[in-house]
């Protein structure tokens, strides 16, 4: 995998971070890691910098200003990335929902068997999640339901976060028209993916709630993924986008 980066977006992320950061060098000792923290008050970044001594050359950090979205994060780090070599870009979340040994997985559906995008997905064989309460479940598996049925896209996980995208995926977007910043962007993402007709394939993986930290997930982050979904789908049938 020297030829792949994953990319972690972090906010208060200090309980996770250096154990992340280990697991994922650990599952293949050439794969790089790019951090992409919003200047967290709780000193992220800087565990991050203490790291870069442990793993020079390897592991990049790009400090932000302040809290300005889970989207805005990866579109930064996705340019990054863009401008270096990488083959293999992935998203990552920091709190070990997504299982680093999976990594492999989603590598192999990219470079081995044909696909443009490999996503993690939660629901191949039926609810994969583990310490989810019945309200988060039902939540997350309806918001799967409806963003399929509005936007015709046949993604299990269209809100999945644990994707790789391959470098000609990436470059093919129009980053810069990407605008939500919430768990949308995942939507967005993907359905810019789809339109785009690029193979899209979904690797089963069981999601595990964090142990350390807090879920990011607000009203707003819900609010923009229910009228965003509409707006998306409208835009297209209006040849807007």
């Amino acid at each position: 995998m020297k030829d792949s980066v994953v990319i972690i977006p972090t906010y208060n992320e200090i309980e996770n971070i250096e154990a992340i950061i280990n697991a994922v060098f650990s599952q293949n000792t050439q794969v790089h890691v790019l951090i992409v923290d919003d200047h967290s008050p709780d000193q992220t970044a800087q565990k991050v910098e203490a790291l870069q001594e442990k793993y020079t050359n390897r592991l990049f950090l790009i400090k932000r200003s302040g809290k300005l979205g889970l989207g805005t994060a990866y579109i930064e780090g996705f340019k990054w990335c863009l401008e270096r070599d990488y083959e293999f870009i992935f998203e990552m979340d920091a709190d070990f929902s997504h299982n680093p040994k999976d990594l492999i997985r989603l590598y192999e559906a990219c470079k081995d068997q044909n696909a443009d995008v490999s996503v993690g997905s939660r629901y191949i064989k039926g609810v994969n999640v583990v310490n989810w309460p019945l309200s988060r479940v039902l939540l997350s598996y309806g918001a799967s339901l409806y963003v399929r049925l509005i936007t015709g896209m046949k993604i299990l996980d269209p809100t999945a976060g644990f994707v790789c995208y391959k470098r000609s995926v990436l470059e093919a977007l129009d980053l810069e028209a990407i605008k939500f910043i919430g768990y949308a962007f995942q939507i967005e993402m993907k359905y810019n993916v789809y339109k785009k007709n690029f193979n899209i394939q979904e690797i089963p993986i069981t999601f595990t709630d964090r142990r350390y930290g807090v879920s990011k997930l607000s009203k707003g982050i819900i609010s923009e993924a229910v009228f965003g979904v509409v707006q998306m789908r409208l835009k297209t049938i209006l040849g807007t986008s």
